[in-house]
C-alpha cells in the first residue's frame, strides 16, 4: 500500500495515537508533517516520545517526517502550518488527520469527576484543541483541495464517547461534535471528491491510558475493569494501519461522512494490529462508565 509522493499532515503526533498514524503514513511513503507544542512553552516529561522523535523514527523507516511546532490554540499558528506545506510541495495536499487533543494530558481527577465538581474552563481543555482546532484545520485544508481539484482526505480522530457516556460530560459531548464536524463537511466537499470521515478507535495503549493503569492512586472507579480492557487494546499504530487503508482505498469516497470504527476497518482491509493481533471491539463492553 504506497502512498508515495503523497502530502500529509497529522496534528498532535508527539505521542499516542497520532504518533502511530504519523509512523504508519511514513512507513507507507508519504511525506508527513507533523505537529505539537514547542516543549519549551511547556511542562515536557522526559519520559515521554517527542516530536523530533516521532520524526526521526518516519526517517528510520524509510519516510520523510517534518516536525513542526504549532499551538492548534493559536489560529494564526495553524494557517502558517498550511502555508509552510503549500509553498514546500508547490500546493500540493493530499491527507489530514485532525488528532491534536489537548485534554489528553490533563489531570486524572479532572477526566473521572461529575461534570458540576469541575470547574466551567475544563469545557476549553476538551473543546478547544480537539474540536474547535479540527474545524480550523479542515478549513485551510478544505481550501486548498478544492483548489487543487484533486480530491483529498481528511480525518477527524474521534472516540466511541461521542455515542455513549465515556471519562466526562465535556469529553462526549465534544466527540459527538467531532463526528457531526466530519459528516457535515463532507457534504460540502463531495462534490469536490474530498473525503472526511470520523475515525474511532477503541481502547488504545498510549502513553497516558498505561499511566492510568500503572498509578494506583488513579480516579478510575472500576479499575480492574479498566486493566482487563486494557490488555486487550489496540496498539496506537492499529489506527494508522485504518488511516494508511483508507489513503490508499481508490473507492473511499463511498465513505465519506461516516463513522468507522479501527476494528471494523481491520477486518474489512485485512490488516492486522503491529503485534500480529486481530484486533475486535464490542462497543456494549463500554456501557458502564469507568
Amino acid at each position: 500500500m504506497s502512498l508515495r509522493g503523497k502530502i500529509a499532515i497529522v496534528t498532535g503526533a508527539s505521542r499516542g495515537i497520532g504518533r502511530g498514524i504519523a509512523l504508519q503514513l511514513g512507513e507507507a511513503g508519504a511525506k508527513v508533517y507533523i505537529t505539537g507544542r514547542d516543549p519549551k512553552n511547556k511542562k515536557v516529561d522526559p519520559s515521554l516520545p517527542t516530536l523530533e522523535n516521532t520524526a526521526q523514527e518516519i526517517k528510520q523507516r524509510g519516510g520523510e517526517g517534518i516536525f513542526v511546532y504549532v499551538d492548534h490554540a493559536d489560529d494564526a499558528q495553524v494557517k502558517a502550518l498550511f502555508e509552510k506545506v503549500e509553498k514546500e510541495n508547490n500546493g500540493q495536499l493530499d491527507i489530514l488527520v485532525n488528532n491534536a487533543f489537548a485534554a489528553a494530558e490533563a489531570p486524572s481527577e479532572e477526566k473521572f469527576k461529575n461534570f458540576w465538581e469541575t470547574e466551567p474552563y475544563v469545557w476549553d481543555s476538551y473543546n478547544n484543541v480537539g474540536l474547535r482546532s479540527h474545524y480550523v484545520a479542515s478549513v485551510y485544508a478544505a481550501r486548498r483541495f478544492v483548489k487543487n481539484n484533486r480530491g483529498g482526505l481528511i480525518i477527524n480522530v474521534s472516540s466511541f464517547g461521542g455515542a455513549q457516556y465515556f471519562l466526562h460530560v465535556a469529553y462526549g459531548v465534544g466527540k459527538a461534535a467531532v463526528d457531526r464536524l466530519a459528516a457535515d463537511t463532507a457534504h460540502e466537499l463531495k462534490p469536490y471528491k474530498v473525503a472526511v470521515v470520523s475515525l474511532w478507535p477503541g481502547l488504545v495503549k498510549t502513553e497516558f491510558t498505561r499511566r492510568e493503569v500503572e498509578n494506583e492512586n488513579s480516579s478510575i472507579e472500576n479499575k480492574g475493569k479498566f486493566r482487563k480492557l486494557f490488555e486487550q487494546a489496540e496498539t496506537t499504530e492499529y489506527a494508522g494501519k485504518a488511516v494508511v487503508a483508507l489513503a490508499t482505498d481508490p473507492k473511499v469516497l463511498d465513505k465519506t461522512g461516516k463513522i468507522l470504527i479501527t476494528a471494523d476497518l481491520g477486518k474489512e482491509y485485512g490488516f492486522k494490529d503491529i503485534d500480529g493481533r486481530d484486533i475486535i471491539i464490542n462497543p456494549k463492553k463500554w456501557d458502564e462508565p469507568f
